[in-house]
């Protein structure tokens, strides 16, 4: 089966300019998902999950250029005492990265195995395949088939510190495709920090497997780049009793598309994915969330948090689907905008879809400016317009925010919300 003729020419035109890696253990996941690329095409606006956001600068055969900005801010998570993974313009930066060894994981590059047997081999583009239904992500199929690097983590303990993994962009065309996979052996733990720019245009998918009993933990702070176009696709796959937590930072950027695809295969297990976003004047930011409940006793939480300014777009596109037989399903999901000006606009498409009759599921989404009778009362206590503004912007992002885990990485993201504002004011 081929793309739809109309989709046929923007996919030859990009496959032109991108060659995929040769043998090695992942070599038949790649072909598959080329297969699935050729078969759907890349996205257009006419397809039903991309229409409030436009894919053509994420499909088009070169890269938009975007300038490289010198930002004196120390950065995202530097006082956090973690490993380091560098990767500049999405290649692997080996002099600044840690030494690659930590107790309770084995980390590799995908880069580096060429072998034909793998731990990894049997996920490798299996969690991104599984992800393609209902709904087509062919930019992810694009990415198993094309990735040129990445990190694969196999958990097998208490992971001692955070593993970071860095994204410098340091060329004005560079366009980097980095696919990761994390497989969390029961009981294990490990929490995994990303942050950086990365390029000027970024499509990234991560694969993670969450055994019985494990836990994931995944923070991302995307920002300190004014022209940055990504895509991110996260499809993550829960035993019994796991826990997955995911949440995600967004300040600036031109365009920024991600997607979270979760399935819940193991009973009483738990994900929460959440995201906090602040952007002005030219910013479109998309989330995409797909949570599907297949297990019984299983419990699942969208927390999404939009404030926007000058003319910025945020969109919110989530689904709850709860299976027959999924039963005493706790499904949440909350996506909120705070519109700082009459330019800006939050488009939301929240759902539920249930083949259950024993759950408690629910959905709200609302969009409303600041509290004018909250301003008053800060100014009548003597708090200038510009900072009780920030006071109240912060108050509505907490609910995001809170949804990390640990203390340490929650203030490091406040301090970040804090800094984005002050340097805001006017």
């Amino acid at each position: 089966m081929a793309a739809p003729a109309e989709k046929r020419t923007s996919l030859d035109e990009r496959l032109d300019v991108i060659a995929m890696p040769e043998g090695g253990w992942s070599q038949t996941a790649r072909v598959d998902a080329l297969a699935r690329v050729r078969a759907s095409g890349l996205p257009d606006r006419r397809d039903e999950y991309w229409k409030y956001t436009r894919p053509d600068t994420l499909v088009q055969a070169v890269a938009p250029s975007a300038a490289v900005f010198d930002v004196e801010e120390a950065p995202v998570f530097g006082t956090v005492d973690r490993l380091k993974i560098v990767f500049v313009d999405g290649v692997y930066d080996a002099d600044a990265s840690d030494d690659l060894t930590l107790e309770g994981v084995r980390i590799e590059r995908l880069a580096d195995t060429s072998a034909d047997i793998h731990w990894a081999r049997d996920l490798y583009g299996t969690l991104e395949k599984n992800g393609q239904t209902p709904v087509l992500r062919p930019l992810a199929s694009l990415n198993t088939a094309f990735a040129t690097d990445g990190v694969l983590l196999h958990v097998t303990g208490a992971v001692s510190k955070p593993i970071a993994l860095i994204y410098l962009h340091e060329s004005e065309t560079s366009d980097a495709i980095l696919h990761h996979v994390v497989k969390v052996d029961a009981g294990a733990s490990v929490t995994v920090l990303e942050n950086g720019p990365a390029a000027a245009r970024f499509n990234n998918v991560m694969e993670v497997d969450v055994a019985d009993g494990a836990k994931f933990h995944h923070v991302r702070a995307q920002g300190r780049d004014h022209e940055r176009r990504a895509v991110t696709h996260i499809f993550a796959r829960l035993g019994s009793e796991s826990t997955f937590k995911s949440f995600t930072l967004t300040a600036n950027g031109v365009m920024t598309r991600n997607e979270c695809i979760i399935e819940l295969t193991g009973d009483d297990s738990h994900a929460t994915v959440a995201g906090a976003c602040v952007g002005d004047g030219e910013f479109h930011h998309d989330d995409t969330i797909f949570v599907t409940h297949d297990a019984v006793n299983c419990e699942s939480r969208q927390v999404f948090k939009k404030v926007l300014r000058n003319g910025a777009t945020g969109v919110f596109q989530g689904k709850i689907l709860v299976k027959a037989g999924a039963q005493k399903t706790d499904g949440y999901q909350i996506s909120q905008s705070l519109l700082l000006d009459g330019d800006s606009q939050f488009l939301a498409k929240p759902e539920l879809e249930i083949y259950a009759d024993d759950v408690a599921c629910s959905h709200g989404s609302t969009s409303g400016a600041i509290d004018d009778t909250a301003l008053f009362y800060l100014r009548s206590r003597g708090v200038p317009q510009a900072e009780a503004t920030d006071l109240l912007t912060l108050s509505f992002l907490a609910e995001a925010v809170e949804e990390i885990e640990g203390e340490e990485l929650r203030d490091e993201i406040n301090a970040r919300l804090v800094s984005w504002l002050e340097r805001r004011r006017g």
